[in-house]
C-alpha cells in the first residue's frame, strides 16, 4: 500500500501496545423507552475511536478503532491490537473502518474490512479480505480485493460499510470524498454503492457489468456519504443511512442501476446556506425513503431481527453522531417510514456502529477518543 518499510515497522512496534485506559466495566444504566425498559452496559471502554463491531461464533467481539486496529473482547478481556492489519490512512474521517465475518467464518476464518488507504494522487476507501490466525493473534492472507478507482486528496467522507449478501457477495457504500460531482460521475467509484464478489470479481447481476456505461462494479449512484448499509435479513432488502449537508440525512433503498441524486437533488443546503443543485426531486433520480432535517449525522442502521425486543420487530434503528442518540424508525404497510423515538440523547457520546447481536441485543460502538462498545438488552424488571 506504498508505505516505507520504517512506517510499517513502527506501525506494528505500536500495534502490540494496550492502552492503560482500557477496561472492561460491568455497571448497567437503565432506561425506559416507549415500548420496553431497557438497560446499557459498558463492555469495554478506554477504545480509540472504535468504528465497527462484529461478534465471532462463540459470543466474543472483533472490534475496530479508527486509527489502525483490531481487537477482540471476550471474556472480559481486550486483547492486545490485533498484529498484521496494513498500515492505513488515519487522517481526518479515514482510517480502518467497517469489519465483517464471512458468512463460513467458523470453517474459513476469513474475515473482510474497509479502510482508507495511501496512493499516487491521495487517498481513497478500500476493501480487504483476510483470514484471522486460530490463536486469534494475528491476521493472514490479507489481500486487498477492491480500491477506488480515483485516489484525491482531503480526508472526508470515505463511506464505508460492508453488507453481505445471502450469496457471498458484498456490497460496499462508498462516499463522494467531498467532491459532490463525483456522485454523478459514473466512470468513478465515488459516491456508490459498489457489488463485488469475495474476491473482488464482478457479480453477473450488476447493471453496469460490461463497463460500457458505467464502471462494472457499480450497484448505484447519486449517494454523497453513506456510511451505514445493511440487508433486511427477512425481506433481503438493502438499507443504508446517509449523511447530508446541511439536513437531508437520508435512509435510502439502493436498487441496481439507479441514480440517488446527490448532488442534484437533496432536502438539505450547502452549509453555507446555499441551495444545492436544482431543489428536492427531478425525473430519473430517486427519492429518499425517509430524510432528517435537522441532520443527526447517522453512524449506521441496522434493520431489527431478534428474539428480545419483539415490539421492534422489523424496525430500523440508526446511530446518530450529531446529536449522540439511537433514532427507532418504523415502516407501515404502504412502506412509509416515521421516526417513533429518539433514545439515549447525550448520554454515551457519539454512536458509531449498530449490530444486533445472535441473542437479540444490540451492539454500540461510540465514536470517541475514549470510546466504549455498549450492550443494550432489555431489563428484567
Amino acid at each position: 500500500m506504498s508505505v516505507g518499510a520504517t512506517r510499517l515497522s513502527i506501525a506494528l512496534a505500536a500495534s502490540v501496545l494496550l492502552p492503560a485506559s482500557l477496561a472492561i466495566a460491568d455497571t448497567a444504566q437503565p432506561f425506559k423507552t416507549q415500548k420496553v425498559a431497557l438497560k446499557v452496559e459498558t463492555i469495554a471502554s478506554g477504545l480509540e475511536h472504535p468504528w465497527a463491531v462484529a461478534v465471532l461464533p462463540d459470543g466474543a467481539y472483533l472490534v475496530t478503532e479508527r486509527t489502525g486496529r483490531m481487537r477482540l473482547i471476550r471474556d472480559g478481556k481486550v486483547s492486545p491490537a490485533i498484529a498484521g492489519v496494513p498500515p492505513v490512512h488515519a487522517r481526518g474521517q479515514g482510517g480502518l473502518l467497517d469489519v465483517e465475518l464471512d458468512p463460513k467464518f467458523s470453517s474459513n476464518r476469513t474475515l473482510y474490512f474497509t479502510a482508507s488507504v495511501s496512493g499516487a494522487g491521495g487517498s481513497g476507501t478500500a476493501v480487504l479480505r483476510a483470514k484471522l490466525s486460530a490463536d486469534e493473534t494475528q491476521l493472514t492472507h490479507v489481500k486487498r480485493i477492491f480500491v477506488m478507482n480515483k485516489l484525491s486528496h482531503g480526508n472526508i467522507q470515505y463511506g464505508s460499510r460492508i453488507a453481505i449478501a445471502k450469496d457471498g457477495s458484498l456490497f460496499v457504500s462508498l462516499g463522494d470524498r467531498g467532491q459532490q460531482d463525483r456522485a454523478q460521475d459514473f466512470h468513478d467509484d465515488a459516491g456508490s454503492i459498489i457489488h463485488i464478489g469475495s474476491d473482488g470479481s464482478i457479480p453477473a447481476d450488476n447493471p453496469f457489468k460490461s463497463g460500457e456505461r458505467a464502471r462494472p462494479e457499480i450497484w448505484s449512484k447519486g449517494h454523497r456519504n453513506p456510511q451505514g448499509i445493511t440487508f433486511d435479513s427477512e425481506t433481503n432488502r438493502l438499507y443504508t443511512a446517509e449523511h447530508g449537508a446541511k439536513g437531508g440525512d437520508e435512509i435510502n433503498m439502493p436498487e441496481a442501476g439507479k441514480n440517488y441524486g446527490w448532488p442534484v437533488i437533496s432536502y438539505g443546503v450547502n452549509y453555507n446556506g446555499t441551495k444545492i443543485g436544482i431543489g428536492t426531486a427531478k425525473k430519473g433520480m430517486e427519492q429518499p425513503l425517509f430524510y432528517w432535517d435537522p441532520s443527526i449525522a447517522p453512524g449506521a442502521i441496522a434493520v431489527y431481527r431478534g428474539k428480545m425486543f419483539p415490539e421492534w420487530n422489523g424496525d430500523l434503528l440508526v446511530t446518530a453522531l450529531k446529536f449522540q442518540l439511537l433514532s427507532r424508525l418504523d415502516r407501515d404497510a404502504s412502506g412509509k417510514i416515521t421516526e417513533r423515538e429518539r433514545m439515549f440523547e447525550g448520554k454515551f457520546g457519539r454512536m458509531r456502529d449498530i449490530v444486533v447481536a445472535p441473542d437479540g441485543a444490540l451492539l454500540i460502538t461510540t465514536d470517541e477518543d475514549n470510546g466504549a462498545l455498549l450492550r443494550v438488552s432489555r431489563a428484567t424488571n
